[in-house]
């Protein structure tokens, strides 16, 4: 079971802070017995979180990891393993049709290719297709993805975000016909080998030993880190608090990015809300995020489509991003460079690692956008604003708890610093991957498992420092199979580098500074072009590389 009391009590207690930290902020006379008792609730409460953790950790470590519940093998080509909650079934390939007397249409790929959009919307899935358009608005994962995906062959896209039940129940009544020249490349054949082996031998079931470790966690990070910034003795011991905040904030992304992808109970309302409810101590909109995120992962580092290489005027990390103006799918909206946008990009290198400090703001104006201005169908809407009040609520009591006012400015920009760690690993991901124009998905140079290891790196560390990655170092693995619960990513890399291997196909995996640094030298060359680049007959400033790509000037 999800240790939900915990987070509960985390979410609860954040509510004693605001209370701790007003009476901390007002004058000196008669709070000196509420601030003496709130410290000493602190205190206590992070001791009994590190009594608590290393009693788990050494049970842990006594017991050994949970034995896999190991399926037979199957040898039936008319079934395969799909998984609900995270528990494994043996279940058809294709769930049968209620009218079995009409015979299928029939349709080459190059025809579902031209239903392509929302209004008319087919996919291919295990060779056969479905007409989903009525369903397009309905989707819980957004309109965004179903649009990236339209016309294209789903059939890895939909095993690997959704349930058993999806197949069973949701998918057969939009079947209109089946695929005359469906084909399934070698490397994806044994890539959809390897989930059917994580599938069999139960790694898509969550161990919550897990998560009771990792909760437990971050509750020691923030009453610790509480008790540092609202009850140190020096200015420098609230500092070393206002690291420990934002660290935390680090560390809580990762259940939230687990939520996220419904990786830990595999239950998507269930999922959703308590990521929804951690916004009361993370500050970032769930809604926002799995509306961002959905679109990311299948359209990956897509010029038009992906929203997490959209930051001009700010950044561009090719200039194939501002070759010529684009229309942004996911912010609605042309994409240029302007005066400004050649500055800041021609300097992109240089400011990086301020821009990545301050970029926890960003995500707050994006969170209150959606949450406040977005008419667009949000799961628990009202529960996420409420969070962030909460939220807001204590921050800003701790910040303004500071002894003086440039203390309190240092508090508030040292614990967002502190959490630019987040935003570094996350961008280290892909930024220095290949980039593309238009929607993916087309043939086998670009299908579903090569678009995703073209445009997605992994770091290489040791497993001991795993919890400071938050899974971020298997991002590949997370990529082809998202579902998975972090802790199993280790032993999936092991099989999708074999079949990479077997392939050869690129499995990028540097070390975490070697990942900074080709970042850095991405951003440095993409400077250099934004720098060099001149005004075109848009109007806007193009890249001086366009004109040798088109072979004009």
């Amino acid at each position: 079971m999800m240790p939900v009391p915990p987070l509960l009590g985390t979410m609860a207690f954040a509510g004693c802070v605001v209370a701790v930290c007003a009476g901390a902020v007002q004058q000196d006379g008669g709070v000196q017995a509420e601030e003496a008792y709130g410290g000493y609730f602190l205190r206590l409460g992070a001791i009994v979180c590190g009594v608590s953790l290393v009693a788990q950790i050494a049970v842990s470590c006594a017991c050994g990891e949970s034995i896999e519940q190991e399926l037979a093998v199957n040898s039936d080509s008319t079934r395969v393993f799909r998984e609900d909650e995270g528990i494994s079934k043996l279940v058809p390939v294709v769930h049968g049709r209620k009218d079995t007397s009409t015979p299928l249409n029939k349709y080459t790929v190059k025809e579902v290719a031209q239903h392509s959009n929302r209004s008319d919307l087919w996919i291919m899935v295990d060779g056969l297709v479905y007409d989903i358009t009525s369903y397009v608005d309905k989707h819980p994962g957004g309109v965004l993805p179903m649009e990236n995906m339209a016309g294209k062959d789903c059939t890895d896209v939909l095993a690997n975000y959704h349930a058993a039940r999806v197949f069973k129940h949701m998918l057969p009544p939009f079947l209109i016909g089946e695929v005359t020249d469906y084909t399934v490349f070698p490397h994806v054949a044994d890539f959809r080998a390897v989930r059917q082996e994580l599938l069999r031998r139960g790694l898509f079931e969550t161990d919550m030993r897990y998560y009771a470790k990792m909760c437990t966690w971050y509750m020691l990070l923030l009453l610790s880190s509480l008790y540092l910034s609202l009850h140190g003795q020096h200015a420098m011991i609230r500092m070393s608090g206002a690291v420990g905040i934002g660290l935390f904030w680090q560390q809580l992304a990762g259940l939230g990015h687990d939520l996220g992808h419904s990786g830990v109970t595999h239950v998507f309302m269930k999922d959703h809300l308590i990521g929804s409810m951690l916004i009361a101590l993370m500050g970032i909109s769930t809604c926002w995020w799995k509306r961002n995120h959905n679109t990311h992962h299948i359209a990956c580092n897509s010029i038009e489509h992906d929203p997490d290489i959209q930051h001009m005027p700010v950044m561009a990390v090719s200039p194939r991003i501002w070759s010529k103006p684009f229309w942004s799918t996911y912010y609605n909206k042309w994409v240029t460079m302007d005066a400004f946008g050649q500055w800041a990009v021609g300097h992109q290198d240089y400011l990086f690692f301020i821009l990545m400090a301050f970029a926890r703001f960003n995500l707050y104006v994006q969170s209150l956008t959606l949450l406040l201005l977005s008419r667009e169908r949000l799961h628990f809407r009202k529960t996420e604003l409420v969070g962030l009040i909460v939220y807001f609520s204590w921050v800003g009591a701790v910040t303004l708890s500071q002894a003086t006012a440039f203390q309190s400015v240092a508090w508030l920009l040292l614990s967002h610093a502190a959490s630019g760690l987040l935003h570094v690993q996350i961008v280290t991901s892909h930024w220095a991957m290949e980039t593309h124009h238009g929607r993916a998905y087309n043939d086998e140079r670009d299908e579903w498992y090569i678009t995703q290891l073209k445009t997605t790196m992994n770091i290489d560390t040791n497993p001991w420092f795993d919890w400071v990655h938050i899974g971020l170092q298997f991002q590949i693995e997370h990529h082809l199979y998202p579902r998975l619960p972090r802790h199993n990513l280790r032993k999936a890399r092991d099989m999708v580098k074999a079949v990479c291997k077997k392939h050869g196909i690129h499995h990028h995996e540097p070390s975490f500074f070697q990942a900074v640094a080709d970042t850095m030298m991405t951003l440095s060359s993409a400077a250099a072009h934004a720098r060099s680049s001149k005004r075109g007959k848009s109007g806007f400033y193009e890249s001086a590389l366009w004109d040798g790509l088109t072979l004009s000037g």
